[in-house]
């Protein structure tokens, strides 16, 4: 579900398929009907599990701080399409994604592709016509079938690989890592995040397999804790400030400015270090109001995450959640790892194709203080109890229906 697509796709009379259609076929052959855009681009792609928008949004930041622009193509959507596709920081106009699809339109791509491979031609057209210094490729889902692995990028990364889309990419870390590990290329570097045993196997038989040179954190580069934070690989570097909080995002601050380096573009240390520490991305251990904020922790890995975050940042506190997840998640073992810093739970339904009910994520939960509440507003965000935090986590569609509440 790409909100407001279908608006563009009546608008230039162009139809495409919301199915899921694994592979590269479709994608190459719309590529060359459209001249090959993806070939102009000056790219860094990422794939992983979690922490993807997190390390595109450090390398953005570092990149503007050091006055080269940028494109960014993310997913999913955090309000709607326009989001997805952003230039410098801004979401594309409207009457830019107009002209990127009447020229998908034009090309003859009306009913070749599905729907994010349609939203990632479009993607390609817009970077290619207004020329960003570098774009940021997020993969849709996966790496080696994601429609976005038609490009040849500066630097390949992967922040990190755990359990997630399960029904289409495997049961297992390796069969997950391989999907992932699908878009490292010959002589292009990949940088990694700190991945579990089995996916860095994975890692090192594909980079070795295709001829990626390969590094991964802790092995080759590092933050060291301190203050300031310690950067150590192709630089070092002092970090005397970090917005976006917790362990799992320096390891992404690490792993931003490593892949940053691998390119050869010329960043001063300045811009690096106020890079890191203005950038902020939405949902990610964020405060709202006073004493509540949203986490899109929305797997078992992401949810480890955010305890540990609550951990350092809020040591010795208990917190009360309010959780909304998507049917197709690991609700149980994702819920099991917020109980050891939970005073209470309370699941709330959410109006998206595919969210589980309040019920049914209540029958999963394992922790005894918890109810299912049927706020429709900002009311269930805006309260706390007595001086405790709350934190509202579990899917993105979730927390933006919240959010436009009370912005």
């Amino acid at each position: 579900m790409i909100p407001k697509l279908d608006e563009y796709k009546k608008r230039v009379c162009i139809s495409s398929d919301n199915e899921i259609k694994p592979g590269l076929a479709a994608i190459e052959n719309a590529m060359k009907l459209l001249g090959s855009p993806q070939e102009n681009l000056q790219a860094i792609h990422v794939a992983g599990t979690n922490g993807k928008g997190s390390t595109i949004c450090f390398m953005e930041s570092i990149l503007r701080e050091a006055g080269i622009s940028t494109g960014v193509f993310a997913s999913p959507a955090m309000i709607d399409i326009h989001d997805q596709i952003r230039i410098n920081g801004e979401n594309i106009t409207e009457e830019q994604l107009t002209t990127s699809f009447q020229i998908l339109k034009d090309a003859g791509l009306d009913g070749m592709l599905t729907d994010f491979e349609l939203l990632t031609a479009a993607a390609f057209v817009t970077f290619n016509r207004l020329q960003p210094d570098v774009v940021l490729i997020e993969c849709g889902m996966g790496g080696m079938f994601d429609s976005t692995n038609v490009i040849t990028p500066m630097v390949s990364v992967i922040p990190s690989i755990a359990k997630d889309h399960i029904g289409f990419l495997g049961d297992s870390i390796k069969e997950i890592a391989w999907h992932k590990t699908g878009i490292f290329k010959k002589g292009v570097p990949a940088v990694c995040g700190k991945l579990p045993a089995d996916a860095e196997k994975v890692a090192e038989k594909v980079a070795t397999e295709v001829g990626s040179p390969l590094v991964f954190y802790g092995q080759g580069f590092c933050m060291k804790e301190g203050n300031p934070e310690q950067f150590d690989g192709s630089q070092q570097l002092a970090l005397p400030h970090r917005r976006m909080k917790g362990p799992h995002q320096a390891i992404n601050a690490a792993v931003a400015i490593e892949a940053l380096l691998k390119t050869g573009l010329q960043l001063p240390i300045e811009a690096i270090q106020k890079g890191i520490a203005t950038a902020q991305l939405s949902f990610r251990f964020e405060e709202i109001t006073p004493g509540v904020f949203f986490d899109g922790a929305h797997n078992p890995a992401a949810a480890a995450m955010l305890r540990r975050t609550i951990q350092e940042q809020l040591p010795g506190e208990k917190i009360d959640f309010v959780i909304g997840m998507m049917a197709n998640k690991e609700i149980k073992e994702t819920l099991d790892e917020l109980i050891p810093v939970a005073n209470s739970f309370a699941f709330i339904n959410f109006n998206v194709l595919g969210a589980a009910t309040a019920e049914f994520v209540y029958d999963q939960c394992r922790f005894g203080n918890k109810k299912v509440t049927d706020a429709k507003d900002a009311s269930i965000i805006l309260t706390k109890d007595l001086d405790r935090k709350k934190i509202v986590s579990g899917s993105l569609y979730l927390l933006n229906s919240l959010r436009s509440h009370i912005l």
